[in-house]
């Protein structure tokens, strides 16, 4: 019994910590608190962001809010709840990419400043959220909490697959949580589960939850794919910019659907 009460109280301090590192949710002070493995709970913390969002969304419909203006409000508030953590390591990213010079991308990428591509990059995924939201009238707080958990769990793939690129960094430590394919597959089931309650609601929905699993999966492990094929590594900045741009391009699938 007092193991059970142990183990609980670790795995409640663990997902507490996930939830203080990728999100600006105010919780009370905790003590004994370990970020070390903030990124086993990535995909988690995604879902926890989305049904925020997915509840909002629905306030606010259910307020009689156009769509338009109620899509941007959910990307601002998007942006908020993250704090900008994401978003700030894809305008990162992209003014790296841009320099011409492989040798100097990480040097760019660790400077404060931002630049024209990643000012540039940060309105493409703002844009393309809010006009895809606007696009999508049914199902929009379960796409929601898919983007979002789809995004990390790309982080987590990322993290697993790839090299990390600097010896120290903000997300070096993400590489002693997700060392193989095993730290990604709870991950992977939750999200698989989160389509699967289409299914449990209305059985013609198959096509659907299909295509959010495949759309989701393919894209969170082609995005980085890419931002590797482009560095030969990953830093911090690219896992937030898969996160992003897993986001983003989703979610303008899902407008397919």
């Amino acid at each position: 019994m007092i193991k059970q009460q142990q183990w609980r109280k670790k795995l409640l301090l663990k997902l507490a910590a996930s939830v203080i590192f990728y999100t600006s949710i105010p919780l009370p002070n905790l003590d004994e608190l370990d970020f070390r493995g903030v990124a086993r709970f990535a995909p988690f913390v995604g879902l926890l962001i989305g049904g925020i969002l997915g509840l909002l969304d629905t306030g606010m419909n259910y307020l009689g809010m156009p769509v338009l203006t109620r899509s941007a409000l959910v990307v601002c508030v998007w942006v908020a709840i993250t704090g900008g953590l994401h978003l700030d390591g894809a305008m990162d990213t992209a003014d790296g990419l841009a320099v011409g010079d492989p040798n100097r991308r990480l040097e760019v990428m660790a400077d404060s400043a931002t630049g024209a591509f990643g000012a540039m990059a940060a309105i493409a995924i703002l844009l393309l959220k809010t006009t895809a939201l606007t696009d999508m009238p049914e199902n929009r707080w379960l796409v929601l909490m898919a983007a979002c958990g789809w995004g990390r769990w790309g982080q987590q793939l990322a993290i697993a697959r790839y090299p990390y690129l600097k010896p120290t960094g903000k997300g070096a430590f993400h590489k002693q949580a997700i060392r193989s394919y095993k730290d990604v597959l709870p991950g992977l089931l939750l999200l698989i589960g989160l389509s699967s309650l289409l299914l449990l609601t209305d059985k013609k929905r198959l096509f659907l939850a299909l295509g959010m699993i495949i759309a989701g999966s393919a894209i969170a492990t082609l995005t980085g794919a890419w931002f590797n094929h482009k560095l030969g590594g990953q830093t911090g900045d690219t896992y937030g910019a898969v996160v992003e741009w897993t986001e983003a391009l989703f979610l303008c699938v899902m407008t397919t659907f």
